[in-house]
């Protein structure tokens, strides 16, 4: 679970919903000042938010970017319906791709697309759906992201999860969350109010079912980087694959020997885990502005 560092949002941004196609979805939205470089779409991952890029809307606004990041389908403020076929991964990428062309429709251009964790499987979805003709996207970055299914320990813990969500309500879940987290080996942090309260009025939000949806894509996911690779090679798409140091979900050596699969740019932030955008934004923004420019 990503943690942003602060949930004022800075000048340059506003909280908005993107009407698509496929339904409207919460947003940050970010504006340049001056003359404006290209746009950007960010997808969160399992249990997380358009929160967890709020630390780099400012710094990507400033290098002339125009940057949306949104809650996915069933989750915090975009919610969904109770249909596990909404939450297919597929599905989500077709999301994804209703948000690009919403986004293109606005005048932004060809996006810079970039999904973080579930959400870099998510926009694999979409490109790999995406039909003939030019595609929508200037590049493709996946952030702390795998070609394949979650490491077994993080496997083992959403597997406990599936087991509990239809028997438990979100609530309990969360109370049990964090006594585990309270009584691990290596306790987190404490955190200022305002965040405890965000995220757990966050993961209230979640709809189960996408949650259950989702969470068993994690466990079971296929690989399909040779399937990427072609599409981008084919198509002139550039990817960046971006981590951090350490990173429980997928191994970063995994996440190296992805990014050589798929002839991609790497990029490895240095003293951020999991969540490159929330735990070191500066790096992790510079990193972005200069791979999209």
């Amino acid at each position: 679970m990503s943690t942003p560092p602060f949930l004022v949002l800075p000048g340059c941004a506003r909280v908005e919903r993107v009407v698509t196609g496929r339904g409207a979805f919460a947003a940050l939205r970010a504006e340049p000042e001056g003359a404006v470089r290209g746009s950007a779409l960010l997808v969160p991952g399992f249990t997380g938010s358009k929160e967890d890029f709020i630390a780099l809307l400012e710094p990507l606004a400033a290098a002339g970017y125009r940057v949306t990041a949104v809650d996915q389908r069933g989750q915090y403020e975009t919610g969904g319906p109770d249909d596990p076929a909404a939450y297919a991964v597929g599905a989500l990428g077709e999301d994804v791709r209703a948000l690009t062309d919403a986004l293109v429709a606005e005048g932004s251009g060809p996006v810079h697309l970039l999904g973080h964790s579930l959400g870099g499987q998510v926009v694999r979805e979409a490109v790999l759906a995406a039909g003939p003709g030019p595609l929508p996207w200037r590049s493709l970055t996946l952030v702390s992201t795998g070609a394949g299914a979650i490491a077994p320990s993080e496997a083992a813990r959403t597997g406990l999860l599936l087991e509990v969500l239809p028997v438990m309500g979100l609530e309990e879940i969360w109370q049990v969350m964090r006594q585990m987290e309270a009584g691990s080996a290596e306790p987190r942090p404490p955190l200022r109010p305002e965040i405890e309260e965000f995220l757990h009025r966050r993961w209230l939000a979640n709809v189960p079912t996408a949650l259950a949806v989702t969470g068993a894509h994690l466990v079971s996911a296929p690989d399909r980087v040779a399937e990427l690779a072609s599409v981008a090679g084919a198509r002139g798409l550039p990817v960046l694959v971006m981590s951090g140091e350490r990173d429980n979900a997928w191994p970063v050596p995994e996440q190296g020997a992805m990014a050589g699969r798929l002839g991609a740019r790497r990029v490895v932030v240095e003293g951020s885990g999991h969540s490159p955008a929330a735990e070191e934004p500066a790096a992790t923004a510079r990193a972005l502005a200069g791979f999209w420019g």
